[in-house]
């Protein structure tokens, strides 16, 4: 009871470049959350929490325990040569995120450019879920491409929830490294899948004509 009546702090500074990133306030944890859509990632060395929910998507929570500083993104695909700009919920983003190569380096860098040091990065990975039945396992492909990646980088997983059949909501502790993760019910699940098919049309259609310029994933 005390708890939900403590005094709810000023929003913290975002780091540059990460304005668009909506943010909130979480009563139950006492915290603000930055929520992240596919291609997306965020950076916050002010203790927040970073969420988002993976279907056969992947996140990678990387993070520096000295500095507690640390970051989330949220691929759809494993790897991508191309470079381009797309507007995405009213505000521009670099879509060449939405791949894992991308991803990785862009959030990587975003730390080091905080402070962070490359030898001090703790890793935790979660999603590629199958949730899309009688399509390609995008979610087996994401999490052979994070564990490869990070293998040729040197970089150890410290902890993994990959693979199986749901989707995941992941709550990302960037001040402690902790790590939540709740398993999707079957209806929110019908409704993630839904959302994959979707994106993933979109993706191939973003792909087979670089004249549209934008995407849009999730409502």
């Amino acid at each position: 009871m005390l708890c939900s009546l403590k005094e709810r702090p000023e929003l913290p500074p975002v780091l540059p470049g990460f304005d668009h990133i909506k943010r909130f306030w979480d009563p139950k944890h006492q915290v603000y959350v930055a929520k992240i859509l596919p291609g997306e990632f965020y950076v916050s060395g002010a203790g927040e929490v970073i969420s988002t929910v993976l279907g056969s998507c992947v996140s990678a929570c990387v993070r520096d325990p000295v500095l507690r500083i640390g970051g989330m993104n949220h691929f759809m695909l494993p790897v991508h040569g191309g470079h381009s700009s797309v507007e995405w919920e009213g505000a521009p983003i670099s879509s060449e995120t939405r791949y894992g190569n991308w991803a990785m380096e862009y959030l990587i860098n975003e730390l080091l450019k905080a402070g962070a040091a490359r030898d001090r990065l703790e890793i935790k990975v979660f999603g590629g879920g199958q949730v899309l039945a009688n399509m390609t396992d995008v979610g087996a492909k994401n999490i052979h491409f994070i564990e490869t990646y990070l293998a040729s980088e040197g970089m150890k997983i410290m902890a993994r929830d990959l693979g199986g059949v749901q989707p995941r909501k992941v709550m990302y502790f960037t001040d402690t490294g902790k790590v939540l993760v709740k398993r999707i019910t079957r209806v929110s699940n019908d409704t993630i899948a839904s959302r994959e098919r979707d994106y993933m049309r979109r993706i191939d259609h973003d792909i087979g004509d670089t004249k549209q310029g934008s995407i849009e994933l999730f409502d």
